[in-house]
């Protein structure tokens, strides 16, 4: 797993994150790594699965038509390119 040095932290910071993980019952680490995990994928991000799913309930969309679409798609592989 990756390791995070972070450099010139202020002795505020340092301290305020010691009280912040203290408060949450958990290391000053593991308070870091909660920190980062909710500043770099928030509850409310965009999903792309869940929003392709209600892309295709808001169409009308059933397992029916896919089916449709899944038997009539050309299953051919497509021909290299050439640059000659």
């Amino acid at each position: 797993m990756p390791a995070v040095t972070i450099r010139n932290l202020s002795e505020e910071v340092h301290r305020a994150l010691k009280v912040r993980a203290a408060h949450h019952g958990r290391s000053a680490e593991a308070e870091m790594r909660d920190i980062l995990e909710a500043a770099v994928r928030p509850a409310n991000r965009l999903r792309i699965g869940s929003a392709l799913s209600e892309l295709s309930r808001n169409a009308g969309l059933t397992n029916a038509d896919f089916e449709s679409l899944e038997q009539s798609r050309d299953r051919t592989p497509a021909a290299p390119m050439s640059f000659e």
